[in-house]
């Protein structure tokens, strides 16, 4: 059974739960991510999550969300998750939003997670896991960026809340900043390969 990481509000951990029962009308605060795979030419891989997902099916979104295990390594799990959803094999996450949090519902279930934001240059071709993802298409950053803050792209609450916090980085995402490590909740194991 997989398990999340159960977080106080000052971002240390102080449990864990079964994700199957963790996702409710009164989500307690825990542990996750947000990535945001761009290829070489910058545009992104955006993802439809798959319709059966209990926490809002069939929404578009960034590339990748997930939880972190207990005592995983964050850059680690965000790859996991790359190769499970999509089949792909990236390396080297970089962190964007060390501090990014929100809380969101969607059909009385509520996500409510510190959730810090990553960056994954790779060129490989998504191959959708039709369990987590029902589609997914490259489009350029900038046209995707524009569309979101514009509100005529229909995206989840928390991809859009990231993308007003990304947009302030620069125009090029391959060009952001690496941010400091420190902003991030102490729960957050982070190591290679990001040292």
């Amino acid at each position: 059974m997989e398990q999340v990481v159960l977080l106080a509000e000052d971002g240390s951990a102080i449990g864990v739960e079964d994700k199957a029962v963790v996702h409710h009308a009164d989500t307690p605060l825990h542990l996750a991510f947000s990535s945001y795979v761009f290829d070489s030419a910058g545009r992104i891989v955006l993802t439809r999550r798959a319709l059966h997902k209990k926490t809002f099916p069939g929404v578009w979104t960034n590339t990748c969300c997930g939880h972190p295990l207990p005592d995983e390594d964050m850059a680690q799990a965000v790859l996991r998750r790359l190769r499970d959803e999509l089949g792909m094999t990236c390396s080297e996450p970089e962190l964007l939003l060390p501090r990014f949090r929100y809380r969101a519902e969607m059909g009385g279930v509520v996500e409510n997670e510190m959730c810090p934001v990553f960056r994954v240059v790779c060129d490989d071709e998504p191959v959708p896991n039709p369990a987590e993802v029902d589609s997914a298409e490259r489009v350029p950053w900038a046209e995707f960026a524009r569309s979101v803050l514009d509100g005529t792209r229909e995206i989840s609450p928390w991809a859009k809340l990231q993308v007003a916090e990304l947009v302030k980085l620069g125009p090029d995402p391959l060009a952001w900043p690496v941010a400091d490590r420190a902003g991030l909740p102490s729960a957050v194991r982070l190591g290679s390969p990001l040292q």
